[in-house]
């Protein structure tokens, strides 16, 4: 009689489990998250040109973000000291607000880039920037508009440039992905307009690039193709005349943590 009183207590025991694994509240959603990101670029392209004089680049920054919407973050990527007048390092501060109505997302905020130690020697400028931007999406098509409320990277009189951003991209499962941008800077004045190889003044530059990824354990490898319609040098690479705004294949592993 014991043993049988022992199994059945035991029974309703066991039964009773997966109603209270039913009833148990789910985790709840933090407020707040901070996440990392670490890359190896063949070259460092900033609206299609080269930061690095066609050389690698490592690059890293960290993200916080709140339930509200709200975030902050930092990117960092070596350049071309010779083209930023004595800084060998880009320093990129944001923050702002994201929200999604339905299929549709919206990104308000503002960035500046810092160059530390540029202007440290004698006869250089300062090079900073600072923009505001709105962007939007909707799918795996976005559209972003930065506008530059400072003077553009340090060149007098030149507040007011802008840069207008059209992406997209395409999972097709199993890892494999395609991306594809076309950008364009508009809005240079004075200084900002950019001289060509050939002499030819331009206040404009169209850049574009496609390319496809391919991720495993977190680690996306790429490939992409980019470009723009403008023959420029700078920096290092004008002491030999070099193009650093032509075509170019870019390899990249990044992981985000």
């Amino acid at each position: 009689m014991k043993a049988t009183q022992l199994t059945l207590a035991t029974l309703i025991a066991l039964s009773a489990l997966p109603s209270l694994a039913q009833t148990a509240a789910p985790a709840a959603t933090p407020d707040f998250t901070f996440t990392g990101n670490l890359g190896i670029f063949s070259d460092y392209r900033f609206r299609g040109i080269s930061q690095t004089n066609k050389k690698p680049a490592i690059q890293g920054g960290v993200d916080f973000a709140h339930s509200s919407g709200i975030y902050l973050g930092n990117w960092n990527s070596n350049v071309d000291s010779a083209m930023y007048n004595g800084a060998n390092i880009e320093m990129d501060f944001y923050g702002g607000w994201k929200t999604t109505i339905d299929a549709f997302g919206l990104d308000l905020g503002a960035i500046y880039y810092y160059y530390p130690g540029s202007g440290d020697n004698p006869g250089t400028g300062k090079i900073d920037n600072a923009e505001l931007y709105i962007g939007g999406s909707w799918g795996p098509i976005a559209l972003k508009y930065n506008y530059a409320v400072t003077d553009f990277f340090g060149v007098d009189d030149s507040k007011g440039a802008y840069y207008l951003l059209l992406s997209g991209t395409h999972d097709f499962g199993n890892g494999f992905g395609v991306n594809g941008a076309i950008g364009y800077q508009g809005g240079l004045k004075n200084g900002a307009c950019v001289t060509e190889i050939d002499g030819q003044r331009s206040c404009s530059i169209t850049d574009y690039k496609i390319g496809g990824t391919y991720t495993i354990d977190g680690w996306v490898m790429g490939l992409a193709y980019v470009s723009t319609n403008r023959d420029l040098t700078a920096g290092t690479a004008a002491n030999s005349n070099r193009n650093i705004s032509n075509g170019t294949a870019l390899l990249s592993v990044t992981k985000s943590f």
